[in-house]
C-alpha cells in the first residue's frame, strides 16, 4: 500500500509539473495575422496588408512567422516588439549586387519593394514595372535627359521598362500585353493596359486566356495570334509588346553598350525569338503564356502593333520591297534599251 501511495504521489507531482511548466511560445498562422491586419480600421494604414495581393506572393507561401519570428499566439497583448527579418537573409546575392551601386546610398530594399506585395519579374508586367523608379525619378526630368541623345525618347520610355537599359541583364525576351482603346468620352487618347475585369467582358463565362489560346493548350501559336488580331469583335483590343530582361538584376546604372542602337535594333537578335503573352489576373499580377517562335517577325498578322526597327522582318514586306527595287531597275534599263533599238530613227 505504501509503495502504491508513493507512486501515485510521484505521478501527481509530475502531472502538476507538466501543467504548471511555462509553455513555449507558438507563432500565429498566416490566417490569424490577416484576420486583423487585412482590416485597415483594426490596425491602421501603416500596418494594413492587402490580403488578396499578399496571398499571391511567394512570401505568403513561406508564412508570416518566417520573417516575424517573435510573434506569438498572445500577440499583441504580450507587449513584445515585432521583429522583422533582413532581406539579405534570403536575397544575399541580389542584396550584395545592389549594395555596390549608388542607389544603395539613397534607398533601402523596402523603399522600392513592399514585402507584402513582392512578386517575380514574370508576374509584374506592364506599367507597374516602373513604379519603383518613378518614386524618386521625376518623369519630366527623365524625359528631358534622355531626349538629349535618344531619338524618339518618349516612345522608348513608354515602351521599355527602366531595367531593360539600366541593369546588366544578359538575356531578354518580348512580352505582349493586351491593351484596350480609350473611350473618347473620357477625353483620353491611345490605349491602356487591360485589366482582368476588362477582358472578362469579352470572354464571358470562359477564362480570359481563351480569347487567344483557342484550343486551351496553354501555348499560343501563330495561327491563334492571327485569328485574334483579325477578329472584328476585338477591334478595340490590341497587343502591345516590350522587351524585358529574362532575369532580375540589381546592379542599376548606365551601361555604355546601351548607347549603341544595335543593342536592340539589330537583325535577328535572340530576344526576338522568345516571347510571351501576359494575361492579367484578379489580384493585379500577370500570368505569362509562351508564344510560338517567330511571332515577333510576323508584323502584318501576328503582332501588327509591335515593330522594332531593324530587327523585325516580314516575308510579305520583303517581297513587296523586292518588287519595288526590281521595278526601279526595269524603268531605266527598259528606257535605255528602247532608245538603243530605235537609235537609227533619230539619226536625222
Amino acid at each position: 500500500m505504501k509503495r502504491n501511495c508513493k507512486l501515485n504521489s510521484l505521478w501527481m507531482v509530475l502531472l502538476l509539473a507538466v501543467l504548471l511548466a511555462p509553455r513555449p511560445a507558438v507563432a500565429m498562422e498566416t490566417d490569424d495575422c490577416l484576420s486583423c491586419h487585412s482590416d485597415v480600421d483594426e490596425v491602421g494604414e501603416d500596418l494594413f496588408i492587402d490580403a488578396d495581393k499578399f496571398l499571391s506572393t511567394e512570401h505568403a507561401e513561406m508564412g508570416c512567422e518566417t520573417c516575424h519570428e517573435s510573434v506569438t499566439d498572445d500577440h499583441p497583448d504580450d507587449g513584445e516588439p515585432v521583429t522583422s527579418a533582413d532581406c539579405l537573409d534570403c536575397h544575399e546575392e541580389l542584396g550584395n549586387e545592389y549594395l555596390a551601386t549608388e542607389h544603395a546610398e539613397n534607398a533601402t530594399c523596402s523603399d522600392c519593394h513592399n514585402p507584402h506585395q513582392a512578386h517575380g519579374i514574370a508576374e509584374v508586367t506592364g506599367p507597374e514595372m516602373n513604379q519603383q523608379c518613378a518614386q524618386c525619378h521625376d518623369s519630366i526630368e527623365v524625359m528631358d535627359s534622355h531626349a538629349k541623345w535618344l531619338p524618339q525618347a518618349s516612345l522608348h520610355i513608354s515602351k521599355l521598362p527602366c531595367i531593360t537599359c539600366h541593369t546588366s541583364a544578359e538575356s531578354y525576351e518580348i512580352v505582349l500585353n493586351v491593351t484596350q482603346k480609350q473611350k473618347k468620352s473620357k477625353g483620353l487618347k491611345g490605349y491602356r493596359f487591360s485589366s482582368h475585369a476588362d477582358l472578362k467582358q469579352y470572354s464571358g463565362d470562359k477564362n480570359i486566356q481563351s480569347l487567344i489560346d483557342l484550343n486551351g493548350d496553354n501555348f499560343i501559336s501563330l495561327a491563334e495570334l492571327r485569328t485574334f488580331n483579325r477578329n472584328p469583335a476585338y477591334k478595340n483590343l490590341h497587343l502591345s509588346g516590350t522587351m524585358v530582361p529574362s532575369e532580375v538584376s540589381h546592379n542599376f546604372g548606365t551601361l555604355d553598350n546601351r548607347y549603341d542602337c544595335t543593342f536592340c535594333h539589330a537583325a535577328g537578335p535572340g530576344s526576338m525569338q522568345t516571347s510571351f503573352l501576359a494575361f492579367p489576373t484578379k489580384n493585379g499580377t500577370y500570368q505569362r503564356m509562351a508564344v510560338e517562335e517567330g511571332a515577333m517577325l510576323d508584323t502584318l498578322y501576328g503582332t501588327p502593333n509591335f515593330y522594332m526597327t531593324g530587327s523585325t522582318r516580314s516575308s510579305a514586306l520583303n517581297i513587296i520591297g523586292l518588287i519595288i527595287i526590281c521595278g526601279g531597275f526595269i524603268m531605266p534599263i527598259g528606257h535605255g534599251t528602247l532608245r538603243f533599238l530605235t537609235r537609227k530613227n533619230r539619226q536625222h
